[in-house]
């Protein structure tokens, strides 16, 4: 599992992130629905401050990389302690509306026990701190 590829279609796309697959082992801001829609992370000021509170979130974490940082987007692997499985986490902002979206998914299995779902919001408590 720890070499599991990486996956096709991250990154942005006409400023949103891909939508989650049918599996529940997907969170986004930009899905709707119970398992897998999430409200978008608001902020204030400026996008750069945001964009920094972030890194120091997924930094934070622990079991995170962060393979891409940009401006205004940002992607980190996070792998599972026990069975090293990867999980694929991208942020993009929306500095026009002062959203920061998200994308959190599992590149293998079906379901995740939520583990995407409690990660985000370990993740969002630690960006509004």
């Amino acid at each position: 599992p720890a070499n599991s590829p990486r996956p096709d279609g991250l990154g942005v796309e006409n400023g949103r992130l891909s939508p989650c697959p049918d599996s529940p082992n997907c969170v986004s801001s930009l899905s709707t629905g119970e398992t897998q829609g999430m409200e978008p992370l608001a902020y204030d000021g400026d996008v750069e401050s945001a964009h920094q509170r972030v890194i120091a979130a997924i930094n934070g974490y622990g079991g995170a990389t962060i393979i891409t940082d940009q401006p205004d987007y940002i992607y980190a692997e996070f792998r599972t302690p026990l069975l090293r499985l990867i999980d694929d986490v991208e942020f993009t902002f929306d500095e026009e509306n002062k959203l920061i979206h998200f994308r959190s998914a599992s590149r293998l299995g079906y379901g995740d026990l939520e583990a995407n779902r409690n990660r985000m919001n370990a993740l969002i408590e630690a960006i509004n701190e």
